[in-house]
């Protein structure tokens, strides 16, 4: 269920990726200041007009080909990378977060049943998503660590009846689709649910640093939430195995993403730092300016280069959830580098909304965040790190 996707080969990869480039840079662009886009993300009207013109420009859900195969990972990430130049640009042509993890698992292991009811909406990007995994960290719940799951479930007949609480959870408003995580006495379950559902309350939107994400990030009541039996993904217990299988693509998708965001904020600030003179010359032939530039394009690339290098581990058919953890933390630490240089060289426009800049630094600084925090990376990998020690120790 999670061996890898043979993929289309360079010439067509560029191709794709040329052709989404192209779009988001035209037409996409434009509706960046667009009134209907508010602190909780874009508006549905808006993102169904950006979806309808991406589908005329053929370059809508581009990762997913029209036999329903995927790319590799390694050409995902040359095409994400280019939807990412705009934050609206994943939204526009069905790549953005949780959507396109939530395909890549549905896909992975859903029935046929379930894929034909639950993940072709998605894919012809008539249906949006959100994956119900993340509670309240004031009530000890799933955060950084999913052991700590409160969200039950209980078989009651031939449906399951879930009670719990979720925070930040992305895309919520307007979704048609969820997937629920809640656990059972066997443990961890996977759920796929129609949305809305009256048993799922909305407490609140949550007012974030981040404002890219259509629907916004919710807090939301599961009371006596009833889903039919033949609507688990797998079997009972077995959540977090397939929470596995989403979790490296869906990590890395972000790190591609946001590397397109972190690209085009380089290109703004270079724009400006090449034009806009002080102290008898150009801001870029300061060496304190040109210095941070030039810093960008090493960072950009390393982190270019984390990318490829755990997309092709991943397709090998590998979990990859050690590399993905090192890409996590070495791509979202640089891009906010670059983030935070693009600022600084914009001084005082940068801070503002005149450009799209500051909107960018926001998004990244969540990055650091989202898909867990850098700090719980690198404390799983300094517990590999003393795993492998004592595996390898002599007696």
């Amino acid at each position: 269920m999670s061996g890898a996707d043979a993929g289309v080969g360079p010439e067509k990869t560029a191709e794709i990726a040329a052709k989404v480039e192209k779009f988001v840079r035209e037409v996409v662009f434009p509706y960046e200041k667009d009134p209907r886009r508010n602190s909780h993300g874009p508006s549905e009207e808006m993102v169904q007009e950006l979806k309808e013109l991406a589908r005329a420009a053929g370059v809508l859900t581009p990762h997913i080909l029209p036999d329903g195969s995927h790319l590799s990972q390694r050409e995902t990430a040359t095409v994400l990378k280019k939807s990412g130049l705009s934050i609206l640009g994943p939204s526009a042509v069905n790549t953005t977060a949780p959507d396109e993890g939530n395909m890549y698992l549905i896909g992975k292991v859903g029935s046929p049943e379930l894929k034909e009811r639950f993940l072709k909406p998605l894919v012809e990007g008539r249906a949006r998503s959100a994956f119900f995994m993340t509670e309240p960290a004031d009530e000890e719940g799933a955060g950084s660590d999913p052991s700590m799951m409160k969200t039950t479930c209980r078989l009651d007949g031939n449906h399951w009846v879930i009670n719990g609480r979720k925070k930040f959870i992305t895309g919520y408003e307007g979704a048609k689709v969820g997937i629920v995580m809640a656990k059972s006495e066997d443990g961890a379950c996977m759920f796929l649910v129609d949305l809305p559902d009256p048993a799922i309350r909305l407490v609140r939107l949550l007012d974030t640093i981040d404002d890219g994400m259509t629907g916004g990030h919710a807090e939301l009541d599961l009371v006596d939430l009833r889903v039919p039996a033949d609507q688990m993904l797998g079997q009972s217990g077995e959540g977090f195995k397939y929470a596995q299988i989403r979790l490296s693509p869906a990590r890395l998708s972000h790190c591609m993403r946001w590397h397109g965001v972190a690209t085009r904020a380089h290109e703004e600030a270079t724009a400006y730092a090449c034009r806009r003179k002080a102290f008898g010359k150009l801001l870029v032939d300061h060496e304190g300016v040109g210095f941070m530039l030039a810093e960008n394009l090493i960072d950009l690339k390393q982190a270019e280069l984390m990318i490829d290098w755990c997309a092709d581990v991943l397709d090998t058919g590998a979990l990859g959830t050690t590399e993905s953890s090192m890409a996590k933390v070495a791509v979202s630490e640089a891009l906010s580098r670059v983030a935070d240089r693009c600022v600084q060289v914009m001084g005082g426009t940068g801070v503002t909304r005149d450009t799209p800049v500051e909107a960018f630094y926001r998004e990244i600084r969540a990055f650091r965040i989202y898909d867990g925090p850098t700090e719980v990376h690198k404390w799983s990998l300094a517990k590999k790190v003393k795993r492998d020690f004592l595996a390898e120790k002599p007696a």
